[in-house]
């Protein structure tokens, strides 16, 4: 496994396993073949509702603790000081460690000022190894960095794949000393990604599947990539990536299938806004 090491000199595997969407009576199951498969970065969340069930999991896999790198992301309802440390108290318990590896702000939208301020004190507590943020685009990381200046995010989790690739917005992480993180690595198959005549073309040459050119690709790009999958095939196949290189030509065709645009939705969008503050009115009725 490759690791990349974060602005605080945490090291962190370019490849690890979501468990996004993936049902709680699946979860524990899924991320057991995920470790046994290579996988040492597990990433979960609050919105998830499955921390429980990798809690689990990583307490049955026989791996020692410090092997493992463990991501959780605080959802909206608990931004705030008080309510965001609270919640990370509760995700700790939730996952039965003694500390968490990463923690990120799932949204930019609320107090995330507040939230992110109790994340860097239970960072100093050393009950976060590491601190970030998730879905921040440049305008919003650029004024957390600027203004926040007690504890820089390490991380900035956001949609990477090579249809939506955030060029412009790794340059700005890295400007300003932030790690990018992808998720939807594979835009979920949308727009025929899978089958995409580019990337099939690449993948012949290599002798590798689409998917694996994405996946190098995002780690040629030195972009810590999340993907996730129940099947443990799939999970062997995500993982074996590290034997090939993408060479210049590969990576000047894949950038021009960019469309610079989100496969799922625009935060900067009011309407989206809106619904994110629905989906917490929500989550409090259930």
């Amino acid at each position: 496994m490759q690791y990349l090491t974060l602005n605080n000199g945490v090291k962190m595997p370019i490849l690890g396993f979501g468990v996004y969407q993936i049902p709680q009576e699946e979860t524990k199951q899924a991320v057991l073949d995920a470790i046994d498969a290579g996988y040492r970065s597990i990433d979960t969340a609050q919105s998830y509702f499955n921390e429980k069930q990798v809690g689990e999991a990583i307490a049955e896999c026989g791996v020692p603790r410090e092997e493992l790198f463990i991501t959780t992301k605080v959802w909206i309802e608990n931004y705030g000081y008080d309510k965001c440390k609270a919640s990370v108290l509760e995700s700790l318990e939730k996952l039965g460690l003694d500390y968490i590896d990463l923690v990120l702000l799932h949204q930019p939208f609320s107090d995330y000022y507040g939230a992110y301020r109790a994340l860097e004190d239970l960072y100093e507590e050393g009950i976060i190894k590491a601190i970030g943020v998730s879905n921040f685009y440049p305008d919003r990381l650029t004024d957390i960095c600027l203004f926040e200046r007690k504890v820089i995010p390490a991380v900035n989790q956001v949609e990477t794949n090579p249809f939506n690739a955030q060029y412009s917005a790794q340059a700005n992480m890295e400007k300003n000393g932030v790690q990018i993180a992808a998720w939807a690595p594979f835009g979920e198959g949308m727009q025929g990604m899978f089958t995409n005549e580019t990337l099939v073309k690449i993948g012949e040459k290599h002798g590798k599947t689409a998917a694996q050119v994405i996946l190098r690709w995002l780690i040629d790009r030195s972009v810590i990539v999340l993907c996730k999958s129940t099947h443990k095939e799939r999970m062997e196949e995500n993982i074996d990536v590290f034997d090939f290189a993408l060479d210049e030509e590969d990576m000047l065709e894949i950038m021009k299938l960019d469309k610079s645009e989100s496969m799922f939705f625009d935060h900067a969008d009011p309407e989206m806004v809106e619904w994110f503050d629905e989906m917490i009115e929500v989550r409090k009725n259930q």
